[in-house]
């Protein structure tokens, strides 16, 4: 049905935007050093998610990439952004900033649940009755 495909397209774009424009911004702007530092993360840590997130983008957005992939990139988004809730919540941040990172995650799950409407409606589609 076109109506799942839209919602999926939609909410992976605005997923995908969001990681991207963040994960370049782990190298670009220094307010993410002190944010790292206030978390207790290593700074190291930070260039390697930032990487991480990069190439997960990369992967939930081009259509060729195999399933099993995307759905490795879907899980580790996922780990990603409760981890970052956990981490604010524990440094004592403001409400705001776990509300932010859940809402992240709430497109995460939409993308997810409607990439799979999306497969079953093409397996369907695809298949043939004997």
């Amino acid at each position: 049905m076109k109506k799942n495909k839209i919602i999926y397209w939609i909410s992976t774009v605005l997923f995908c935007a969001f990681l991207f424009l963040t994960s370049i911004s782990y190298f670009t702007d220094p307010k993410f050093i002190e944010i790292y530092k206030h978390l207790g993360f290593p700074q190291y840590f930070r260039m390697e998610l930032g990487i991480a997130k990069i190439f997960g983008v990369l992967i939930l957005i081009i259509p060729q990439v195999p399933a099993r992939l995307k759905e490795w990139a879907y899980v580790g988004f996922g780990i990603t952004l409760i981890s970052g809730a956990i981490a604010h919540f524990n440094s004592g941040d403001p409400i705001g900033y776990i509300i932010n990172v859940l809402f992240f995650l709430t497109i995460l799950v939409i993308s997810y649940v409607y990439w799979h409407k999306k497969i079953n409606e093409n397996i369907v589609a695809n298949s043939t009755i004997i």
